[in-house]
């Protein structure tokens, strides 16, 4: 895989100083006049800021955001009537003549609903890849994705891109103990993914249920309950103690010999973790507990590189 472009300032480092300036600037900056403004049948030059007719646009195929909350555009539309739109649109050229969004749906979005025939573009020679990790970025640094997308974009650069955690967190300007977090709420059922994505259960409720069985009853269970976090915890916590293999663990911790709970303790000591081994005579089973994603990363970083 090709090295990740550094892409962690944002539109700013595509589209220019204009994506940081103040919106009097940008709009100021936007050219206004018939000479400057694209038709169906003419294609405009490449420059910053044209103006193209919204009806020319598409959302991107490579757009993570799947959820646009209808209050929002509304807000957004009204404001566009009386001020138009001030920060150009990210696009890129199809194949059919067209324009493909890469950052800027929802301005496109609100334009629509406003009654506005164009808005302000810059258009960009981009790849797949580079559409992809934009459209992250963008919605990242605007905190516009709910976790799932986030999790599902993460996802998709890693299987059609062939991403380590390691490099997408660089490109995402994220830290890799986020990118791990995020990436295992797609093991979540949709049923429970489904209430983070409407904000009915919040990412750390999720955290708390992968992996567990009865995800979907706890999930509803959160909601009609009011549970915070830490009760949700305490609860599986609780589960736990009282589970047949749990009594069984401690049962055979009793039974244990002096070695054995000797070497139990130095590895708890090394790792700050509990540590568990179970001998059965033909091998046995070593394991770690550990209470947060930070502390499993550690573990297996060490683990990696001993």
């Amino acid at each position: 895989m090709s090295k990740p472009r550094g892409l962690g300032r944002g539109l700013s480092a595509l589209i220019g100083d204009g994506a940081d300036a103040t919106p009097e600037q940008q709009q100021n900056a936007a050219p206004k006049s018939k000479a400057d403004t694209a038709t169906a049948d003419t294609a405009p030059p490449k420059g910053p800021y044209m103006r193209l007719g919204v009806d020319q646009l598409r959302p991107g195929t490579f757009q993570p955001r799947q959820n646009f909350d209808e209050d929002d555009l509304e807000s957004l539309s009204k404001s566009l009537k009386e001020k138009g739109v001030l920060q150009p649109l990210l696009v890129r050229s199809v194949a059919d003549g067209g324009y493909e969004i890469v950052a800027g749906e929802r301005r496109w979005r609100a334009a629509q609903r406003a009654g506005l025939h164009e808005v302000p573009v810059v258009v960009e020679a981009l790849t797949d890849r580079e559409a992809l990790e934009i459209g992250i970025i963008e919605n990242v640094q605007r905190a516009d994705l709910n976790a799932i997308e986030e999790a599902e974009a993460f996802q998709r650069l890693m299987d059609e891109f062939k991403y380590t955690q390691d490099a997408l967190a660089k490109v995402i300007g994220k830290s890799r103990s986020h990118i791990a977090n995020t990436l295992r709420l797609s093991s979540l059922p949709k049923e429970v993914r489904a209430l983070v994505i409407s904000g009915a259960l919040s990412p750390g409720h999720a955290r708390a249920l992968i992996g567990h069985e009865n995800a979907i009853s706890l999930a509803n269970k959160i909601v009609s309950d009011g549970l915070s976090v830490r009760d949700v915890e305490k609860l599986l916590s609780q589960k736990k103690e009282n589970s047949p293999q749990r009594r069984k663990s401690d049962l055979s911790k009793h039974e244990k010999d002096a070695d054995t709970l000797a070497l139990e303790k130095t590895l708890s000591d090394g790792l700050g973790l509990a540590v568990s081994i179970e001998d059965t005579g033909r091998g046995g089973k070593l394991s770690v507990d550990y209470k947060t994603l930070e502390q499993l990363d550690d573990v297996i970083r060490r683990l990696l590189t001993s």
